[in-house]
């Protein structure tokens, strides 16, 4: 028989004590970190670079649910969907922050799983932990995660500078992020009626990883540079591809022009949609999570882009007189909405 491993009391170790035990064996990878963990602040030097912050909160109940989110994938994952806002930026992280609020239903060793995937991702991504906090919670855990990152002026990227006629871009392909959550919340039902049925997750690896492990996407900004290009807007695709299209539409004062049979999707991710009846058109457009890049161009571009298979042409900017419109298969202009997940409701 196994032997039960034991589960240490945050509370024996006290606030001090679990975050000298979270911090320790923290090295620094950045020159720009003058000070990490430790002090009253986190001290960077940045010289000639703009410094760019994002933050991002994530709540148990809302945002994750630990029925089926392992706590190192959680922690893994927290990181990334910050990392991806500055990629969106067309900056290169370099620092983060965690604050987290933790009930009395979580030991030591479950925080230490959590920072394992947090450590993880600040490896993979070559960022530095310099700082957070850590509090008491009466429903749960919440994690805060700032990203710090710095770019030189000249290539900062916004959701304004999209003109009519620009390419509209994504990298990679979009649902499979919502069609895995939709496949964990099935079986998650199934488990509360009957705890001894095993899951049917085989074969939907890769929609799986796309919600429990998504991964930033660093190579397409390499990519930029590599191309010599540079995107007039960007944005992350946090919130679903309809959302993040109006937000960029709103921002450059633009209209838009989607084309349905232009969208990437995955196998997987359609033949998911499939299984549950569900459109895999409105995974793409609603679903969120993907966190690919969404990025306009000037036609000026396309001869560098056209080949490349990580970049997918979806359709192009218009003036905003137009409106912001999904052209469909058979040719009609359907107004695009807004109908990501609004985290609020």
């Amino acid at each position: 028989m196994s032997k039960e491993i034991k589960q240490t009391s945050i509370s024996e170790l006290g606030e001090f004590g679990l975050i000298d035990r979270l911090t320790k064996g923290i090295e620094l990878k950045n020159s720009s970190t003058i000070k990490g963990v430790g002090d009253d602040a986190a001290v960077m030097e940045f010289g000639d670079k703009q410094v760019v912050v994002s933050t991002d909160l994530l709540t148990e109940g809302i945002h994750f649910n630990l029925m089926y989110v392992p706590l190192k994938h959680l922690g893994y994952k927290s990181v990334v969907v910050n990392l991806s806002d500055i990629y969106a930026m067309n900056a290169t992280p370099k620092q983060i922050t965690v604050s987290i609020a933790i009930s009395g239903k979580f030991s030591v060793e479950a925080i230490d799983e959590l920072y394992s995937g947090i450590h993880l991702a600040c490896e993979k991504y070559n960022v530095d932990l310099v700082g957070g906090d850590t509090t008491s919670s009466l429903t749960g855990l919440t994690i805060c995660i700032t990203a710090i990152g710095e770019a030189r002026k000249e290539d900062i990227v916004m959701r304004s500078g999209a003109q009519a006629n620009d390419l509209l871009c994504v990298s990679g392909d979009l649902g499979g992020a919502y069609m895995g959550l939709q496949l964990l919340e099935r079986e998650n039902e199934v488990y509360k009626v009957n705890p001894n049925v095993q899951p049917q997750l085989d074969g939907y690896d890769y929609i799986l990883e796309r919600q429990l492990k998504p991964e930033a996407r660093v190579d397409i900004v390499a990519a930029f540079k590599k191309l010599g290009i540079k995107p007039t807007s960007m944005i992350d695709i946090s919130d679903g591809l309809s959302s993040e299209i109006m937000h960029l539409c709103k921002n450059s004062g633009t209209g838009c022009s989607l084309f349905e049979d232009k969208i990437p999707m995955d196998n997987q991710t359609k033949q998911m949609a499939e299984e549950l009846n569900i459109n895999p058109l409105v995974a793409a457009l609603n679903g969120g999570e993907d966190y690919e890049l969404l990025f306009t161009l000037s036609l000026d571009d396309y001869e560098k882009i056209k080949n490349d298979p990580d970049f997918t042409i979806i359709g192009h900017m218009t003036e905003a007189a137009e409106g912001t419109n999904l052209i469909t298969a058979a040719g009609s202009a359907i107004a695009l909405q807004a109908q990501g997940w609004n985290h609020g409701k």
